[in-house]
């Protein structure tokens, strides 16, 4: 059923449609498959390389359209019938070896991955399990530096958030775009690249014009997204157990993640047609 206005909708992945432990309820699923049965775009928009958010999309039933991966440095089409489930759509690059230096000389006892062109990781420390996904290579520091990649990540496990800020602060990392996670994790990606970015591409690719633009998360790389929407007369929805300045940055506060936010939002989009 095509709608004759449609509601783009962009939704985070960790804390926003799984919990912790990656718990998919089914009360969402219903809703977004609801939502797309009526003609509306629903995109994922996540931090996790494509390789990782796609199990949770297909979980969702999403079989078609597309994806925004990696912060919105990766966008995947989906593709039933290629052996992954999907193909790249677009990938933005940057050169990693004069930010990654700079780190490298202010924490050099963080464990540092880059994510190629392919969504696989190289990286010279170990991270937590699953951080990675499953392609990844354990490689010596000095190889991640000279290949053009997706996105650099830092772990810093000496460091609290704040600490980690003031660090970031103090590197001046003008050159690119950044994220910190909720613990000393670093997500950094070509100048300019968020999930606003990849979603307005989007935005374009579908020829979608209208101010029907809603999106959800729960996280400080979600902001940017929350700007994008909202600079269009959309929807930014905070979940509930977000962080204060990611709650501060959008438009309304949903429940938590635990308490299905993103059905609740969904359930009342033919309400918020009656603020557009």
């Amino acid at each position: 059923m095509a709608h004759n206005d449609p509601w783009l909708v962009g939704i985070d992945i960790d804390g926003t449609l799984v919990h912790d432990d990656g718990y998919l309820s089914d009360e969402v699923v219903a809703e977004v498959n609801r939502v797309r049965d009526l003609g509306h775009h629903v995109f994922v928009a996540t931090g996790r390389a494509a390789s990782n958010a796609y199990p949770v999309i297909n979980q969702l039933g999403i079989d078609s359209g597309h994806a925004v991966c990696s912060n919105g440095a990766v966008t995947i089409r989906l593709d039933g019938s290629h052996p992954k489930g999907f193909a790249v759509h677009d990938v933005k690059t940057f050169d990693p070896s004069d930010v990654l230096a700079r780190l490298i000389e202010t924490i050099p006892n963080a464990h540092f991955a880059v994510e190629d062109l392919d969504g696989g990781y190289r990286f010279h420390k170990p991270f937590p399990n699953y951080a990675l996904g499953d392609q990844n290579v354990e490689t010596p520091l000095e190889e991640l530096l000279h290949h053009p990649v997706s996105r650099v990540v830092v772990l810093s496990p000496d460091h609290d958030v704040d600490q980690f800020l003031k660090i970031m602060d103090d590197v001046g990392l003008q050159s690119v775009s950044y994220a910190i996670g909720y613990t000393a994790w670093l997500d950094i990606a070509p100048k300019g690249i968020d999930k606003g970015h990849a979603l307005n591409q989007l935005r374009d690719h579908y020829e979608h014009t209208s101010n029907r633009v809603l999106v959800m998360g729960d996280g400080r790389n979600d902001i940017e997204m929350f700007q994008w929407a909202q600079s269009l007369g959309g929807h930014a929805f905070a979940m509930g157990q977000a962080p204060e300045e990611v709650k501060l940055a959008a438009t309304a506060v949903t429940a938590a993640v635990t308490e299905n936010g993103v059905a609740q939002v969904l359930k009342s989009l033919e309400g918020l047609e009656f603020f557009q």
